[in-house]
């Protein structure tokens, strides 16, 4: 049950941030292995990019993306967050009754790196269909996917099943990172916000508020293998070995501030995403140790 209730958490609030998803990776994939100044910006800010997606590509091309979103959300999530859960519930995280951060950290980051193996084949797909675009406003390699299915199978048909893991090595690392400082700094600021006494211990409002202080530190400590996954997930052929020279080439043409390249489109993507995620499954969670 707490992997479906986690599943069912992270795809309600995917349905709200999708559209942030579609114009942070092509945020990250605008001026790719380029020097700042040398190629044309399509997208300005968060802003400019919804509206020029939305006058170019249509509405709708603000949800592409949005099946295997909602697929990925729900089994690497239900994983992640359903495997943290039992971890929490055995006590593992807790030192003389208090959560310990070394042990919330790790147990965040096995439980990310768990649930991100088990998803990357589809967030390879979603990042296929999320980066398509017309050709006035395309960035990064343009892929011909008519659909979910359709790029499984096109990407198998080309690549084996292997292929269907391209990138994975960045996906292990940004679901790892993310999910050590999310669900750490989640069960910190829980109990932080308990102790002050700032709500009743069993009102919404802790989750909320303990989603909200998660939300900052994940964006900082997760943009920079964002940036990198979305790369290795979208390169054609062999334009990368792996995360690490993935990682170099783009600290090296393009500097710090390309590892934070969509850092506005992550934060309004990754912030809104974090509080309504862990804020569905702690009341979720709630509701159904209340009614067991």
């Amino acid at each position: 049950m707490d992997f479906i209730l986690s599943g069912v958490a992270a795809c309600g609030a995917c349905l709200f941030t999708n559209p942030l998803e579609v114009v942070k990776t092509r945020m990250q994939l605008q001026g790719e292995l380029q020097s700042r100044g040398s190629y044309q910006v399509y997208y300005r800010n968060v802003f400019h990019a919804f509206y020029t997606i939305g006058k170019v590509d249509g509405l709708a091309a603000l949800q592409k993306g949005l099946a295997p979103g909602l697929v990925y959300q729900f089994f690497m999530n239900g994983v992640r967050l359903g495997s943290y859960a039992i971890i929490e519930s055995s006590g593992y995280i807790h030192t003389n009754g208090r959560v310990s951060a070394a042990k919330s950290t790790v147990a965040g980051s096995v439980a990310g790196v768990v649930g991100a193996v088990m998803g990357s084949p589809i967030y390879l797909v979603k990042t296929h269909l999320q980066s398509q675009a017309t050709s006035s406003i395309a960035v990064g390699h343009q892929y011909k996917h008519q659909g979910m299915i359709h790029a499984l199978r096109a990407i198998y048909k080309e690549h084996g099943v292997i292929g269907l893991w391209r990138g994975s090595s960045a996906a292990v690392a940004r679901v790892s990172v993310g999910s050590a400082a999310q669900l750490s700094t989640f069960s910190s600021s829980k109990e932080m916000v308990v102790d002050f006494q700032v709500f009743p211990k069993d009102s919404w409002l802790v989750g909320l508020t303990a989603g909200m202080i998660s939300s900052v530190v994940v964006v900082m400590a997760m943009t920079p293998f964002d940036v990198v996954s979305t790369r290795l997930y979208n390169q054609p052929g062999q334009l990368y070995k792996g995360f690490v020279d993935c990682f170099s080439k783009t600290l090296r043409k393009e500097g710090v501030v390309g590892l934070y390249k969509g850092l506005g489109a992550s934060y309004f993507r990754l912030g809104p995403h974090t509080i309504l995620s862990l804020f569905f499954w702690h009341e979720l969670r709630k509701m159904y140790q209340q009614v067991r």
